[in-house]
């Protein structure tokens, strides 16, 4: 059985530990120190580091796990931007990390950086780094509107049950935004009450569940004809297909 724990870092990242019996397979490492002393205070080996993408926050904290802990695999995308990745894998392959006995399915899902890959396992979830957040999704800094567009659905594919392991507690935030764009969703007005309870007993409101984020999740929500009108009205353009109304969303909440 692999336990899922996060170790805070900086102002609201999470950095996953998948730990089965002593040892500890960590996901996207912004800062060694926290991961250090987590470690250190549950007597964990770490063997296996997975990277989602290439930015700081996912990546700084590397150098000083591997100076204490050589010769472990990093587990990455194809990128000239990450040198530690030991690695490389693209759509498809399979990522079998030694600590544990489960393997996961790579997914590329470009839009916030080119680079961007997720890790899914059935039975764990998934850990999609910066692409999907609970009630959002990630800026594209690198990726066009289509790309994240095509890179949500094809997560959106994934079971239900499926738990949503992303890298920032943005929840409260998204879900602002979520009632701007769909005011009489009452899936995301009851989830938006349980967050706030939530982060008031500073707990997190990870991880999502993607059944959950189909129905408050205004990013995977751009076919429903409701957020569509408030949508285009808010933009004053006529929007034809749910790709627009995506583009368009995504606009907003950069704005927002």
């Amino acid at each position: 059985m692999i336990e899922v724990l996060p170790v805070s870092a900086f102002k609201d990242n999470y950095i996953w530990c998948l730990i089965e019996e002593n040892r500890c397979t960590v996901v996207d490492p912004g800062d060694a120190a926290p991961v250090m002393d987590f470690l250190n205070q549950r007597s964990l080996t770490l063997t296996d580091i997975l990277i989602t993408h290439h930015h700081w926050d996912h990546t700084d904290g590397l150098d000083g796990l591997l100076k204490h802990h050589r010769d472990i695999n990093v587990f990455g995308p194809v990128s000239d931007n990450i040198p530690q990745i030991t690695h490389s894998l693209r759509e498809g392959d399979s990522c079998s990390p030694q600590g544990l006995a489960e393997s996961f399915e790579v997914l590329e899902v470009p839009g916030h950086t080119l680079d961007h890959i997720a890790f899914y396992n059935q039975h764990v979830g998934l850990f999609c780094g910066d692409t999907l957040f609970s009630a959002g999704c990630g800026r594209l800094f690198e990726g066009t509107a289509q790309q994240m567009y095509d890179s949500l659905q094809k997560l959106a594919q994934l079971p239900d049950d499926t738990a949503v392991y992303c890298a920032h507690e943005y929840t409260l935030a998204n879900l602002e935004f979520a009632a701007a764009v769909e005011p009489d969703n009452s899936a995301r007005q009851q989830h938006q009450q349980w967050a706030q309870q939530q982060r008031q007993q500073h707990r997190p409101t990870l991880p999502g569940n993607l059944g959950l984020e189909k129905r408050i999740n205004p990013f995977l929500r751009s076919q429903v004809d409701g957020i569509a009108r408030n949508v285009s009205q808010h933009s004053d353009k006529t929007l034809s297909n749910a790709q627009q109304v995506f583009a368009e969303i995504r606009r907003w909440k950069d704005n927002f």
